[in-house]
């Protein structure tokens, strides 16, 4: 038995990017939950640009899943925070080459800010095997 059912239902519109309406764990041996990922590098630089701290947020959920022995494709939610102006085009790019072909479920919100004025972005995730 599949442990991840994953559905996009014929009732409800085609997701618009990348992502999956719903996946459905029917039985998961465990669950990573991670904290909301920063575009901050392991010295604490946070670069400037948000494209940028959006490439190392998602570097940093990948560090965070290699480390409990999980991949990209045990991902089955991610929610994005934006604060201001980011390239959509190059965000949905750079999303779609670090998820290479996988459609977690997704939710994408525009906040007034995040935890200090520097950060533009911060993504959390939740990842199941």
């Amino acid at each position: 038995m599949k442990m991840k059912k994953i559905q996009n239902p014929a009732t409800v519109h085609n997701p618009l990017a990348g992502y999956t309406h719903q996946i459905e764990i029917i039985e998961a041996k465990r669950w990573l939950v991670l904290s909301g990922q920063i575009g901050m590098l392991v010295d604490g630089t946070l670069p400037y640009d948000p494209i940028e701290q959006f490439k190392i947020a998602l570097d940093n959920i990948h560090k965070n899943l290699d480390a409990a022995g999980m991949e990209i494709q045990d991902l089955v939610k991610l929610t994005i925070y934006l604060v201001g102006e980011i390239d959509s085009d190059k965000r949905r790019e750079v999303l779609a080459e670090w998820l290479a072909g996988h459609s977690p479920c997704s939710t994408l919100l525009y906040v007034a800010a995040l935890a200090t004025p520097d950060i533009k972005v911060e993504i959390d995730a939740w990842a199941c095997e």
